[in-house]
């Protein structure tokens, strides 16, 4: 935790006179040189990287930087620095002595989004090894991390060491930035996280892929979110950050390919952690949602052509779904499990995940077609049930939730359920029922389903 800002202003405004005789830059000019439009050349962007993981720069000026970066935006070369200078902030892992093209996933957020607890150990049952460095809450979306950690004992917070031997192992690791890999991204994650950072492409292009590049991965696919529950609402939007990534990819070396993917409604029907776990467990067995067990496959389907154990998308969907019926990739997932200290008995038995003691129902007004539904508010409702975070440094209740029990074209007739939420108290889940009921529109006719895949990116 930083230090209280009161405390450090004095220590930060004799560094930046330093910094103004050694470097001939300081955090004052370059935020002013952003928020006045201009670009900011790869030293000054690194110096501010380095200085704000040192803790020479406070929480206030990054956060004004950051701000700046979102008002004004980045050029490719600018965003490209940053990526490079998050990167360099930590060691980049070497995996060129583990066998295979390595190939990771990555989403852009939504709400309901657990595919990576499904497509890793999944993509890892058919052979392409899986290095996963995984994020947590941001905003209205769940974190891959704080899902996993639902499981009792588990751990995301690993070494290197250990990361490369689970690799090498059993094919797969989902871990989150360790003190060593990218601490500049874990940084500024958290602060973009409570000070209204979060949407801006050069911001979430870095992020991505920083921790992408550093962990060692060949090759990524990108699952870019667009639509009511996504931070990229417009397609356009999506696009361009999918071809922002991409462009990174491509100056350091990497394959990269993305899906423009659906986020007008909650994936499958969990939202939150341990409810969401139990879900990917359910997809993993062959049962669970359709939706998230189509987007799983497509994602699957990149992945194995990538890491070049299929020809076609064809062969790669018999694979996948081969290691599915087998009980292959949930064998795998309990592998993981187990070698990164989780109680495997959660995969037989998930009523031994978290839970909240309370049930209530969000119940349909009036009947009707669901027509549409307010994603980001289903998000937002369950992060402040406690599923998210409200500032750096609150913690997560993984036991709390809610189950959508209507999506866009189901009929539900007058007081019906169209969710039920797990609360920890009575207050917060008449609170979550409210907004639940208001983020659903009814209406005479049943709105229309857009394509989960829209469109790929290369």
């Amino acid at each position: 935790m930083r230090p209280r800002v009161r405390v450090r202003y004095r220590k930060v405004a004799i560094r930046a006179a330093t910094a103004i005789e050694g470097e001939g830059v300081t955090a004052y000019e370059i935020i002013r040189k952003k928020r006045d439009g201009g670009e900011l050349t790869g030293e000054e962007i690194e110096y501010f990287v380095r200085s704000y993981t040192g803790g020479e720069i406070p929480d206030y000026q990054a956060a004004a930087l950051l701000m700046a970066i979102v008002l004004i935006g980045m050029s490719a070369g600018e965003t490209a620095d940053l990526t490079m200078a998050m990167m360099r902030s930590g060691d980049v892992i070497d995996l060129s002595d583990i066998p295979g093209v390595k190939v990771d996933k990555h989403s852009t957020g939504g709400v309901g989004d657990k595919v990576s607890l499904v497509l890793a150990p999944l993509v890892a049952a058919c052979g392409v090894p899986v290095p996963m460095v995984s994020g947590r809450a941001l905003g209205h979306t769940g974190g891959t991390l704080d899902k996993l950690e639902a499981i009792p004992g588990l751990r995301t917070d690993l070494s290197v060491r250990e990361f490369r031997d689970l690799l090498r192992g059993i094919g797969v690791a989902m871990i989150g930035q360790t003190d060593e890999m990218v601490p500049a991204d874990r940084e500024l994650y958290a602060l973009r996280d409570t000070t209204a950072t979060v949407e801006s492409i050069p911001l979430i292009s870095a992020s991505i892929m920083s921790k992408k590049i550093a962990e060692g991965a060949d090759a990524l696919v990108l699952d870019v979110k667009t639509g009511s529950g996504a931070f990229m609402q417009e397609e356009a939007m999506a696009r361009e950050l999918a071809r922002a990534m991409i462009d990174i990819g491509v100056r350091m070396g990497k394959r990269v390919r993305a899906l423009i993917t659906d986020m007008d409604q909650p994936l499958g029907r969990a939202v939150g952690n341990a409810v969401e776990v139990a879900e990917a467990i359910e997809t993993l067995r062959g049962e669970g949602p359709d939706d998230l067990r189509a987007l799983c496959l497509a994602l699957g389907s990149e992945m194995l052509r990538m890491g070049e154990r299929a020809a076609s998308e064809e062969e790669a969907l018999t694979l996948l779904a081969d290691a599915i019926s087998s009980g292959r990739a949930l064998q795998r997932f309990r592998e993981m499990v187990a070698a990164q200290g989780g109680d495997a008995r959660v995969i037989d038995d998930p009523s031994l995940l978290p839970s909240a003691p309370l049930q209530m129902e969000a119940r349909a007004e009036a009947s009707g077609y669901v027509q549409g539904i307010e994603t980001r508010e289903v998000g937002q409702a369950a992060a402040e049930l406690g599923a998210g975070r409200a500032t750096k440094e609150s913690s997560i209740d993984h036991g709390v939730g809610i189950m959508i029990e209507k999506k866009v074209g189901d009929h539900a007739e007058k007081g019906e359920p169209l969710a039920r939420i797990l609360a920890r108290s009575e207050q917060a889940g008449i609170r979550c029922v409210q907004r639940i009921v208001d983020a659903y529109g009814l209406g005479d006719r049943p709105g229309s389903v857009p394509p989960l895949v829209r469109s790929t990116v290369e």
